[in-house]
């Protein structure tokens, strides 16, 4: 019997694929993880036992992080990927997406295909106070991929957003030779079909791995109270401190900072009205239904 130590880089129907030092090993998990309440994940850390021809994750060591949706573990970066048209950005929901990057400790980057459609100008105005990465691309011309790839650091990094943003055909151009399948949005649907049906790293190289992702429509983590929305908005950071009332929701309260920096433009229109949003739905939520 012997222990060996390494990473999940693709997880699918039940079985992982374990890179030990360049040796990948197929495993399922052990009976003792399922009791646990633990399920491994694309990006773990873990120990791998072999005996008598048989793998199996042993162990999962310790996380810095880890999302639900997509089921990715030690991620760095989250790549959010969104398209001019077809389907087009929804504001609340990339704005649901950073929150759960932010309550996650994963660095959010805002990346906008198809740029050859139209101009992306007044959406990423938005986004100029936040402090985020952005970058606008067309998978279709070029450009702004090259600017992109240079971009991605070491670590972990995945790329997600909606079926048909162009996830599959970004990661082609910046891995010529990964040859990942590609599908096309559905006229009647207005959606892409999903080509990615399972979470995968692949190998950049200098210390660079990057994740494919399924199409998702919202990503998810633990559950944040009400209380804590408003920290998950880097503009809001700033003025919270300059409210009237230690109880603000940020939400009409005279004396707001928050709201005093909406007036001043210091806070996007849409962004505070996602927030709001998101603040009505953490109120709203029961206890029950809040897992630790």
């Amino acid at each position: 019997m012997s222990v060996r130590r390494g990473r999940i880089v693709r997880a699918l129907s039940g079985f992982y694929t374990v890179d030990c030092d360049g040796e990948r090993i197929e495993c399922r998990a052990r009976g003792v993880l399922r009791e646990r309440g633990l399920t491994p994940l694309v990006g773990d850390e873990v120990t791998v036992i072999q005996a008598e021809g048989l793998s199996a994750v042993e162990e999962i060591l310790p996380r810095r992080n880890a999302l639900l949706r997509p089921p990715v573990a030690n991620l760095d970066r989250l790549y959010l990927l969104s398209a001019f048209s077809n389907p087009a950005p929804a504001p609340l929901l990339l704005d649901m997406q950073t929150a759960v990057c932010e309550r996650a400790g994963v660095t959010p980057v805002l990346v906008f295909n198809k740029c050859d459609e139209g101009d992306f100008s007044a959406i990423v105005a938005a986004y100029r106070t936040t402090g985020y990465e952005i970058h606008v691309i067309s998978c279709k011309t070029g450009e702004g991929i090259d600017a992109l790839r240079a971009g991605i650091p070491e670590g972990i990094c995945a790329f997600t957003g909606n079926s048909g943003v162009g996830k599959s055909t970004l990661l082609n151009l910046l891995m010529p030779g990964l040859a990942l399948p590609t599908g096309e949005v559905s006229r009647k649907l207005g959606r892409g079909r999903h080509t990615t049906r399972h979470v995968e790293l692949y190998d950049m190289g200098e210390g660079r791995l990057l994740a494919d992702t399924p199409g998702f429509s919202s990503l998810s983590c633990d559950p944040v109270p009400k209380e804590e929305v408003a920290a998950l908005f880097p503009e809001f950071r700033a003025h919270l401190s300059a409210c009237r009332f230690t109880t603000c929701t940020h939400t009409c309260e005279p004396g707001c900072g928050v709201l005093a920096a909406l007036d001043a433009g210091c806070v996007a229109p849409s962004r505070h009205a996602s927030y709001v949003e998101l603040y009505r739905q953490a109120a709203a939520a029961r206890p029950w239904d809040k897992r630790k």
